[in-house]
């Protein structure tokens, strides 16, 4: 029996892989990825040649099982994403689905995340949080939202650049303008720029600045804001 690779790659500085993931794609005998172009300039830099056929969101339906057969009879396969962890707001969970239904082994290298550093830099509490990834873009985004203003915990989410601003306007009528966030754009890129601030802060500097690149947002969760609160009322009542 083969064995599925779940393989992180460099979220934007090509030299965050590891020395394993590089030799594993080296050695196993295909590599599906979101997409073969994206991947194909990481490959080369690598000089890993190897087969490559695209497995994404299009196709995963249809392909998965038929994949983790072929892993069963023997072909060890490793499976990439764009940037980041496969499986994380990526193509991956059915793979490793198919796989772990007809006993097939599965392993997933640690390796590039983008919410860990976004997380870490914030300057956000981390020992608790809760990653929601992508929020719905119309039906049922006001929902979540509205069941979010009670999470307790820091909370991360993706956004794209076109709707940061958007997105920054819907969290101060949900959560208030006072919130503690921090966003993060470009991480490991030469342009990597982590704004932190409150809501009204940080949405007046991106509307003033601009907004390109990939984007993490984390969010001050409601008990650390209330301790921030409670701290600020108790100073400004010992002021003379």
């Amino acid at each position: 029996m083969g064995k599925l690779f779940l393989i992180p790659t460099p979220i934007g500085n090509l030299e965050d892989m590891t020395f394993r993931a590089v030799r594993i794609l080296k050695e196993v005998d295909l590599i599906l990825a979101e997409d073969t172009r994206t991947s194909g300039k990481l490959l080369k830099h690598y000089e890993i040649e190897n087969r490559v056929t695209a497995h994404h969101k299009f196709n995963e339906h249809k392909t998965a099982s038929r994949f983790a057969e072929r892993i069963l009879g023997g072909e060890s396969i490793a499976l990439i994403s764009d940037a980041g962890t496969p499986g994380i707001s990526d193509p991956g969970f059915l793979l490793v689905r198919s796989c772990l239904d007809i006993g097939v082994e599965v392993e997933c290298l640690p390796g590039a995340t983008a919410f860990v550093p976004a997380l870490v830099n914030s300057g956000l509490p981390a020992d608790k949080f809760c990653f929601e990834g992508f929020l719905p873009q119309k039906k049922g985004r006001q929902k979540r939202l509205t069941e979010l203003e009670s999470e307790e915990r820091t909370i991360i989410f993706y956004e794209s650049p076109h709707r940061l601003l958007k997105m920054l306007e819907q969290f101060a009528e949900h959560f208030g303008e006072e919130r503690q966030i921090s966003v993060s754009r470009e991480l490991s890129k030469m342009h990597e720029e982590n704004a932190r601030g409150t809501i009204a802060e940080v949405l007046k500097h991106f509307t003033e600045k601009g907004v390109k690149g990939e984007i993490v947002v984390v969010l001050e969760g409601l008990q650390h804001a209330l301790k921030n609160k409670d701290k600020k009322k108790h100073e400004g009542d010992e002021m003379p």
